[in-house]
Order: structure tokens, then C-alpha cells, then sequence
């Protein structure tokens, strides 16, 4: 079995720390990465983790992780409500699938309350800022070690 953990984010999260810190904090998603790989590699795993902007770029990562990833933890971000792309190319992936959200997106804006990736995850983690990427972690290394 794969120890590997993709981790992928989406939109705009390569500002995290930036933009609007009242919504999502002020760690940036280099520190999310640093804490994720930490934890990862202490639960006997690696994490690799990627940020793109571009909804296709997100897709080639979910069909390459296809290829040596055990689990996949996206943070889908704007696309979650849009991109019928991204869940058909996780309904590809065989292993778990965690959705992450650092805010509470039913706590938003009405169009933010429905995810399509949702349809795929095993699990939602919505509303405990960047903490939900290291719970999110921990839980994708207790489904795969009961592989």
C-alpha cells in the first residue's frame, strides 16, 4: 500500500494568511503544509501537497494521484460548488477522499452550502480553520490503516 497523502487546494488558498483573515486566519498554507507533512510523517505516512488557481491542473493532480497516492484530502475551495470536473475525476480515485474546509461554508453565503465533491468525500471537515487540514490528516491515516 501507498503511504503517500495528496493534499490539494484550490483557488485563491495560496493567499491564505492574506485574504480576509477574519474569515480564514492568518497562518498561510505554507505553515498548513509544514504542520501537515510533520504529522503525516509521524503517523507513518508522507503528504505531498499542491495549490493551483486552475480547475484542470486539479483534475491532472486527482488522475495522477490515480497512480501513487493512498488517499486524497482536497480543499476544493470555490470549486466545491461548481466543478462537476472535479467530482468525476475523484469518482476516478479509489481511495479515500476528505474534503477540508478552513471556514464553515453553511455558515456563508447560500450558494456556498452545497459541494459536489461532498458527493464523493468520505468525510467533511468544515469550520475549524487550518486545524481542519491536520484533522483531516489524522483521520485519512486511521482509514488507511484499516486497510
Amino acid at each position: 500500500m501507498s503511504k503517500l497523502i495528496t493534499v490539494l487546494n484550490g483557488p485563491n488558498l495560496n493567499l491564505l494568511g492574506k485574504r480576509e483573515p477574519e474569515i480564514y486566519g492568518h497562518d498561510t498554507l505554507m505553515d498548513v503544509e509544514e504542520e501537515c507533512s510533520g504529522l503525516a510523517q509521524a503517523l507513518g505516512f508522507s503528504c505531498r501537497f499542491q495549490q493551483s488557481n486552475y480547475e484542470g491542473q486539479l483534475i491532472d493532480w486527482i488522475q495522477a494521484a490515480r497512480e501513487d497516492s493512498a488517499g486524497i484530502i482536497i480543499n476544493p475551495a470555490a470549486y466545491s460548488h461548481t466543478s462537476i470536473g472535479i467530482l468525476d475525476a475523484l469518482h476516478t480515485f479509489e481511495g479515500p477522499v476528505l474534503e477540508v474546509h478552513v471556514s464553515n461554508i453553511h455558515k456563508r453565503e447560500s450558494f456556498r452550502h452545497h459541494s459536489y465533491v461532498s458527493e464523493r468525500a468520505e468525510g467533511v471537515i468544515a469550520g475549524f480553520g487550518v486545524q481542519g487540514y491536520s484533522m483531516a490528516i489524522q483521520r485519512m491515516a486511521t482509514l488507511l490503516q484499516g486497510k
